[in-house]
C-alpha cells in the first residue's frame, strides 16, 4: 500500500521526542531524526525532500539549543544525498544498505561537528562516530517498523487468518 502522510509525520515526532531525550552521553546515541529522514528519503523521495530535513532541523536545533541551522544544513544535505542515493541503495540486501546509510549518517555528524567547530566549540573527540555507526546498524530494523503500515491489507477479509 502506499504510505499516508499521517505515517511520516508520526514516525518524525517519535523521532524528534527520542533524540530530545535526556541521553546520559548525547555523542554516543544514534540521530534518529536523521536515521528516519533518511529511512523516508530513500522510500519516498517525492513527499519528503530538502524543505522537510531543513524544517526538522531547525526543530532539532531549537529543541537542543544549540546553534540554529546546524541541524538544518547538515540534515538538508543528508535529503539531498539519500534522494539522490536512493534508486541505488534499494538495489542493495539490507547489510550493504546499512553501509551506504553509515556513510551518509557520518558525513551528517561530521558536518554538525564542522559547523561547531567554525563556531568556537571544542573539538569533541572521535567518538561522535560511534552514534552515527549505531543508528546505521539498527536500519534494518528501523526499515521493518516503518513497513509495517504499508504492509496491511488493502481489503479487510474476514477468512484470512492475518
Amino acid at each position: 500500500m502506499p504510505v499516508s502522510i499521517a505515517t511520516i509525520v508520526i514516525s518524525f515526532a517519535l523521532a524528534l521526542f527520542v533524540n530530545f531525550l535526556p541521553w546520559r552521553d548525547p555523542a554516543l546515541a544514534p540521530d534518529f531524526v536523521a536515521l528516519v529522514l533518511t529511512f523516508w528519503c530513500v522510500r519516498q523521495p517525492r513527499l519528503v525532500g530538502l524543505g522537510v530535513g531543513w524544517l526538522l532541523g531547525l526543530f532539532t536545533d531549537a529543541g537542543n539549543g544549540v546553534l540554529l541551522g546546524q541541524h538544518a544544513l547538515a540534515y538538508s544535505m543528508l535529503a539531498f544525498g539519500a534522494i539522490t542515493l536512493s534508486r541505488r541503495i534499494l538495489w542493495f540486501p539490507m547489510t550493504q544498505q546499512s553501509l551506504h546509510v553509515a556513510v551518509l549518517l557520518v558525513a551528517v555528524q561530521l558536518v554538525t561537528v564542522a559547523v561547531r567547530v567554525a563556531s568556537g566549540a571544542d573539538f569533541s573527540g572521535w567518538r561522535v562516530l560511534v552514534g552515527p555507526l549505531l543508528g546505521a546498524a539498527l536500519w534494518p530494523a528501523l526499515t521493518f517498523l516503518l513497513l509495517i503500515p504499508q504492509r496491511r491489507a488493502l481489503e479487510i477479509d474476514e477468512t484470512r487468518p492475518i
